[in-house]
């Protein structure tokens, strides 16, 4: 749960702990979706900043689908949507140092 969401939600999640996420006006949450079959597999936010918009929580739940390029194209769609629809020059992402896998997801 501390490499997928920070210190903010605490394991067991909980319908609560999403709602403030949902309830909060400077999140924007995102599902990830396989075009092929319309499944959910994961998810993923921007967190408004005043100068910057923040990538976070993003995550693949099944580890079957990791490795297969979602990461990268869920990257740039957050990318394309947050200097589209904000005014922010920036955008910042921060990752835990030893969450290799991530580190390289995003190096791409």
């Amino acid at each position: 749960m501390l490499q997928f969401a920070g210190p903010m939600y605490r394991f067991p999640l909980t319908a609560d702990q999403l709602k403030e996420d949902l309830h909060d006006p400077k999140r924007i949450l995102f599902k990830i979706v396989d075009q092929t079959d319309h499944t959910i597999i994961g998810h993923a936010q921007i967190f408004l900043k005043e100068e910057v918009f923040l990538l976070g929580r993003i995550l693949i739940w099944d580890e079957n689908n990791r490795g297969k390029g979602y990461g990268k194209k869920v990257m740039k769609e957050l990318l394309k949507y947050g200097f589209s629809h904000f005014d922010k020059k920036t955008a910042e992402l921060n990752v835990y140092d030893w969450n290799t896998g991530a580190i390289e997801c995003y190096k791409k």
